[in-house]
């Protein structure tokens, strides 16, 4: 039995370390960062990125110095070697996910622009289908306006923002005020339709296209790569009791 830890006068021991990770919930991160250490591994990365990686790691964390660095690995428990590792892990990580997924990210895009795309809407709720309609109305009529009316009748959080929701995802929405709103033009009033226990008026304000730009480029590629993970976590981790405890 050696201590690998030692916090003030508490000294852990290596053969409680696993213990401790499965009681604070950490063994599946750590089986998960074991799942891509062993899917990089046959990454390669060129002098030149390696040279770029570790400038940018070092201005990151304003390591100038050689004390700088010795105090940085103590602090975190590791060497140098190890250091050198995790500086090239995130390169190669970006590297194997463009390998592996670069080329599905418009298909994937298209399949799913209707999710991506983003609305901002106005919504008023009530539980009395008579209140609804009424608000209707008196909205459509010009008679006051939906920001007033969701302040003072709305019974949702929407209340404080009067009415105001957005912009949110059509992915968010309950999947009927999703349909409302992408089958009807920005400014146009919907009249009260029923979702469960509320009643319900509606309004799109605007309607926001997805783009396949560098950062929603970057945002399908990971969920592409989180998608994997969890995949491969559910397929190859399982723990041993007899290690834990």
């Amino acid at each position: 039995m050696s201590v690998v830890i030692q916090i003030g006068e508490l000294e852990i021991a290596d053969e409680d370390l696993f213990p401790l990770l499965a009681q604070h919930k950490m063994l599946p991160q750590l089986a998960r960062e074991i799942i891509i250490d062993r899917a990089i591994a046959d990454v390669e990365c060129t002098p030149e990125e390696e040279a770029i990686a570790k400038r940018r790691f070092y201005q990151q964390y304003q390591l100038t110095g050689e004390a700088q660095v010795k105090l940085w690995l103590k602090y975190h428990g590791m060497t140098p070697e190890q250091l050198d590792r995790s500086i090239l892990r995130d390169i190669k990580l970006e590297k194997f996910k463009q390998q592996t997924w670069g080329n599905q990210i418009e298909s994937h895009f298209l399949q799913n622009k209707r999710q991506l795309d983003r609305v901002v809407y106005s919504l008023i709720r009530s539980k009395d289908a008579g209140i609804a309609q009424e608000l209707y109305f008196r909205i459509e009529e010009g008679e006051t306006t939906f920001a007033e009316l969701a302040k003072q009748y709305s019974e949702g959080a929407e209340a404080e923002t009067g009415g105001l929701i957005g912009p949110v995802e059509l992915n968010v929405p309950h999947p009927k005020i999703a349909q409302l709103l992408s089958t009807n033009q920005p400014g146009k009033l919907i009249p009260p339709a029923r979702i469960g226990d509320w009643w319900i008026v509606l309004r799109l304000e605007k309607y926001l296209s997805a783009q396949l730009d560098e950062p929603m480029r970057q945002r399908i590629l990971n969920d592409l790569f989180q998608s994997w993970l969890n995949s491969e976590y559910q397929q190859q981790v399982s723990f041993k009791s007899s290690i834990l405890f």
